[in-house]
């Protein structure tokens, strides 16, 4: 009998720091992948990227920079779109001062294309518009009409994706 495997894309800001990194790699990606999940993580080329970067910082030209770094942006968002469309389901990481522009762009695609959105804020500091709301009005409000919910641990987390797995 063959088993679903739920696509999940991981919509995060966690790539951009080393301590970001560090959590996503050792304790965020261990604690929602597993045989019955395949994980679409965008910061997995971060390496590769990162090595990209600092050769366009180091061109001699502000001109060159610029042209170079706009092919760059246009890969990584083409690559994040095509991963993207692959998936069922959308993990989607709210903590910061602020919902990351580039999660929030995510999630509004997301869900526009029809994926079920999972938001996880462990970040305690209150940054809702008002008391109604968790995090950007209009971010809650696309992951809840997806279908999805908003959690606040790792545990809720897992849950919320093994309800998933039936969709």
């Amino acid at each position: 009998m063959s088993t679903h495997r739920l696509s999940i894309y991981l919509a995060s800001p966690y790539g951009f720091t080393d301590a970001g990194r560090e959590f996503m790699k050792n304790t965020m990606i261990p604690a929602i992948q597993n045989d019955r999940f395949e994980l679409l993580n965008p910061w997995e080329v971060f390496d590769t990227i990162s090595q990209r970067i600092k050769k366009i910082n180091a061109l001699n030209s502000i001109k060159k920079q610029k042209q170079s770094f706009k092919l760059l942006n246009k890969k990584i968002a083409f690559a994040n779109e095509k991963m993207l469309n692959r998936v069922e389901i959308m993990v989607a990481i709210l903590d910061g001062s602020d919902v990351d522009s580039g999660v929030a762009s995510e999630i509004g695609y997301a869900y526009a294309k029809g994926k079920k959105i999972i938001g996880y804020r462990s970040d305690f500091r209150l940054t809702g518009d008002d008391l109604g709301a968790i995090v950007n009005v209009q971010v809650e409000y696309w992951i809840n009409a997806s279908g999805g919910s908003i959690v606040t641990n790792l545990s809720q987390l897992q849950k919320r994706l093994l309800q998933c797995l039936d969709i």
